[in-house]
Parts: C-alpha cells; sequence; structure tokens
C-alpha cells in the first residue's frame, strides 16, 4: 500500500491533505521519516506515525450526511473561531473530515468520513460525481441560459464542464433553478449563474452523487447505511474495476 493512502485510511486526514502532511516530514515509517507519498509499506509488517503517534487504519470507516446550514464553515477548526460541520458531528467528529466543499452561505447536503481513500475518489474531477444545486436567483431564466450552460462558460480561472440547468419557475422578479455539475471549483455554481446575468440569492445542494438529505432538518446529520456507501464506491470503481 502507498503511504499516502495508508494515512488516508486512518484516518488522520483525506489523501490530498494527507500528501501534504507527508511532504512536510510529519510521517515516519519504522522510525525514519519519509517524504515520498508514494513509498510502498507493508500495514502487517511496518509501523507508519504521525508527529510520533502510531497510525493505524480503522477496520470499521464511518460515513456520514449532513444537513448543513448556513453560515457553518466546512472544515475540521477555523481560526477565527466560526462553527464548523465538526463542532456539529460532536462526539462522533474524531477522525472524520468533509468530503469537499460547500460555501458557508450554501446549504444542503454535505458528506464526511474517516474514508479517506474514498473521499478523495469522490472529489477527483476524473470520476465526475454529479452534484445537484437547487437556486434562487435574480432575473428571468430562459432557455438560451440553459443552452449556455450545457455548453460550458469561461470563468475568471477558466472554461467550465457543461452543466444542467433546470428551470422550475420564474418571472422578471427571480427565478427558482436547478444545476447539475460535476466539477468541485470554488463558488463554481454561483459564479456560473452570475457570469449568465442571474446573481443568487440562496443556494442549497440537494444532491451529492445520489444521495440527499430530504429527511434532516438543517444541521442535523446521519450515518449512511450500507445501500448508499455501496451506491458511493460503485460510482469511483477504477477502470479496472478495481474497488476500494
Amino acid at each position: 500500500m502507498r503511504l499516502n493512502r495508508y494515512v488516508a485510511s486512518s484516518g488522520a486526514a483525506s489523501r490530498r491533505r494527507g500528501e501534504d502532511i507527508i511532504r512536510n516530514g510529519r510521517v515516519a515509517v519504522n522510525g525514519a521519516v519519509v517524504t515520498d507519498p508514494a513509498r510502498r509499506i507493508d500495514p502487517g509488517v511496518d509501523t507508519v506515525t504521525l508527529d510520533g503517534v502510531p497510525l493505524v487504519i480503522r477496520r470499521e470507516k464511518r460515513y456520514y450526511i449532513m444537513n448543513k446550514p448556513t453560515g457553518t464553515i466546512v472544515s475540521v477548526g477555523d481560526t477565527h473561531g466560526r462553527p464548523t460541520v465538526i463542532d456539529l458531528l460532536g462526539v462522533e467528529a474524531e477522525g472524520v473530515f468533509p468530503v469537499g466543499r460547500l460555501d458557508a452561505d450554501t446549504s444542503g447536503v454535505l458528506l464526511l468520513t474517516d474514508d479517506g481513500d474514498l473521499a478523495h475518489r469522490l472529489m477527483h474531477p476524473s470520476f465526475g460525481i454529479e452534484k445537484v444545486y437547487r437556486a434562487e436567483v435574480e432575473g428571468k431564466v430562459t432557455v438560451s441560459d440553459v443552452r449556455a450552460m450545457r455548453k460550458g462558460l469561461v470563468l475568471e480561472d477558466g472554461p467550465t464542464a457543461p452543466a444542467e440547468l433546470r428551470i422550475i419557475e420564474g418571472d422578471d422578479n427571480g427565478s427558482l433553478v436547478e444545476i447539475i455539475i460535476h466539477q468541485g471549483r470554488k463558488r463554481q455554481v454561483r459564479r456560473m449563474l452570475k457570469h449568465i446575468g442571474h446573481p443568487v440569492r440562496t443556494l442549497e445542494r440537494i444532491s451529492f452523487g445520489g444521495i440527499t438529505a430530504r429527511e434532516l432538518p438543517l444541521g442535523v446529520y446521519r450515518a449512511l447505511d450500507s445501500v448508499e456507501i455501496d451506491r458511493l464506491k460503485r460510482m469511483v470503481r477504477d477502470k479496472a474495476g478495481k474497488g476500494i
């Protein structure tokens, strides 16, 4: 197993964050510092430590879905003392981290887990995990706006992949729409809608990989069931059909 995957599987960090931790010299294998995230180890033989503390792969991974309220930061901690989604988890928070980002002023579906390998794949753009948002926007959204989204837009940080835009209702005073994307760029949905002339008033993520939080009040979480976990894992199998 590669060292970065071992660190992620221990629940110490997501794979991406784990790679940074390794490169910064905080991880040792059998007492010797290793800075190569791709270093191969034998989990049954080698001892891996982070800042001197042994890392052990958890046998039972934890997977949660939360209906995130606005005003809550998607982070394991905040230097400015703002409330985070980890605060909402309470006693379940140890070793768990959010899967991807969700802006503080956006509510809705957020996955959290200590399965770093699954989290890495769910966030990686090559797997194209579907994310569905519902937005209240300014102005009347038109068919030409829908076509523009389907072609993809050119934002300040480059072109976006095509997105699906569905008009639920609207008039000159504002519209209610759903948008489906397969990327996870910073504030992407807000920037795309603003680009076509419809700044967002409110934004909610209603689905991530087909997982919804319809039954959950804001700020409440639950464990994913086995069917939901299996569904997510099937979505991120590699081309060789290898599971995780």
